[in-house]
């Protein structure tokens, strides 16, 4: 059975092998669909977090403007 089977197998000459280039592009492409996905695993919408992080963000620089201190609780 193996002899059969080995005998369609392309070997590795024959496989296409992308350029230095093409490959560098699509490792690049893949680190940042893996970045994206990070960013927004356990978050159904995305779009209202980031406006709730710079409606926050504008909260803490205006509070800042006003002399008081920007106090930030962080847990972990």
């Amino acid at each position: 059975m193996g002899i059969f089977s080995s005998c369609f197998k392309a070997s590795a000459d024959e496989l296409p092998t992308p350029s230095a280039e093409v490959r560098r592009q699509l490792q690049i492409e893949a680190a940042e669909r893996r970045q994206r996905e990070n960013e927004s695993r356990g978050i159904k919408d995305v779009e209202r977090v980031k406006r709730q992080q710079k409606l926050q963000e504008k909260k803490d620089s205006e509070q800042g403007a006003m002399g008081e201190p920007v106090l930030k609780w962080q847990s972990g």
